[in-house]
């Protein structure tokens, strides 16, 4: 089968953020599937190409399968005007690969939901089938959120149903984005959650850290985005209250907010900031931290619209986790137990949690380890790339 697989924001294991669409690409074409990803430029994700850009478009094999890369920047530091153009413009060029190709299937994965556009309009055209990811629900995070106005979220609502009611399958990432797809009238739901590189990440990964950490260091890590949906001033006010000096809070990533928050914690001598990190990097500093810290916005609707791939990485390195949400993570750590649940919001309890994780060693290795033996029991992407391989032939 000839399938082609849009994902905006695709990157390689060389790159600094999820990589989910490579592993699936990946297990298809292992499959025997002639695979075509078509993405954008996205801040510190790595394609795997590196000629150069012809009439803003470059493609070539990218392990077992091609990738088309547009040249089309985008990233969390942007403003949403600009997000919003770039969402626009790699549907434009999307669509205009997939009714130009010979394709028999297309997978278009969200966020952002414009992904949906150019999956609507082959089917239209082409009467390709298609199936619909939702890795965030959308509208219904940002309307949550306060992103937006009632105009743009009246357009991303008629999008999200048309994309529901015509895919002949959708995929969510958990029970509660499943929920919204039956809810805009999807017929056939399945769920996949995030899963677990256990080769790329794990107790056999020899530990790295930056200079200038001290190796008695008690090192709390939080790897992932800064911007609003992340909520990290909780993190440096639970910092602020940590009275344990060997404690250090560190911050990797990149994101809008990073500028305040840096200038808003350089009073503070326990946190530190680090820029993105390729996987293989990030997979050796997680082996040399001991607490991994899951942090968003207290909002309620992330309770179950939202499945964090970074809790996937500190699960399969055997860090005991501190999040501070409910819903799905919290349930996810009581399952072990894998780490320890907060109130959103709440950075009294984050502080409390995290100086209880690292007065107790013993408690910090069990945790880890239960959190490892969840891993490979529940969250293995080997095996739910598989699954995902099984939803996409029948869809087909």
């Amino acid at each position: 089968m000839r399938i082609l697989y849009l994902h905006q924001h695709f990157s390689t294991p060389g790159g600094a953020t999820a990589t989910r669409s490579f592993a699936m690409a990946r297990a298809l074409a292992a499959r025997g599937h002639a695979v075509t990803l078509a993405c954008g430029g996205y801040e510190g994700a790595e394609t795997g190409l590196a000629g150069p850009f012809q009439a803003g478009r470059r493609e070539g094999a990218v392990d077992a399968f091609r990738v088309v890369e547009f040249a089309i920047p985008c990233g969390n530091r942007q403003r949403l005007g600009a997000r919003g153009a770039a969402f626009l413009r790699y549907a434009a060029r999307a669509a205009g690969l997939a009714l130009r190709g010979r394709f028999d299937l297309v997978i278009a994965s969200s966020t952002p939901l414009s992904v949906a556009l150019p999956a609507l309009l082959t089917r239209h055209v082409r009467a390709l089938p298609f199936v619909f990811e939702i890795r965030d629900p959308w509208p219904e995070l940002p309307r949550a959120m306060g992103i937006g106005n009632p105009g743009l979220w009246w357009a991303m609502d008629r999008l999200a149903d048309a994309a529901c009611r015509q895919a002949s399958a959708v995929i969510a990432l958990s029970e509660g984005m499943a929920e919204t797809a039956r809810t805009r009238g999807a017929r056939q739901v399945a769920v996949l959650p995030n899963g677990c590189d256990l080769g790329l990440f794990g107790p056999h990964v020899p530990p790295w850290r930056p200079a200038g950490i001290p190796p008695d260091a008690i090192l709390a890590i939080y790897a992932g985005a800064h911007g609003p949906a992340n909520g990290l001033d909780q993190l440096i006010e639970a910092a602020a209250r940590l009275r344990d000096p060997r404690i250090l809070v560190l911050l990797v990533g990149d994101g809008a907010e990073k500028p305040r928050l840096r200038a808003a914690a350089a009073a503070l001598p326990n946190i530190r900031w680090l820029d993105p990190l390729p996987k293989l990097r990030l997979a050796r500093l997680l082996a040399g931290s001991q607490i991994a810290l899951q942090c968003l916005a207290p909002v309620p609707a992330f309770a179950e619209w939202t499945s964090p791939n970074k809790l996937m990485d500190y699960l399969a390195a055997g860090l005991p986790v501190i999040a501070n949400c409910g819903g799905r993570t919290a349930r996810l750590l009581e399952d072990g137990p894998c780490g320890l649940a907060t109130p959103p919001g709440d950075a009294a309890a984050l502080a409390a949690a995290i100086g209880a994780l690292a007065a107790d060693p013993v408690r910090r290795a069990a945790l880890g380890r239960a959190g490892r033996a969840q891993a490979e029991r529940l969250w293995d992407r080997r095996l739910l790339a598989s699954r995902f391989c099984d939803i996409i032939e029948a869809a087909a």
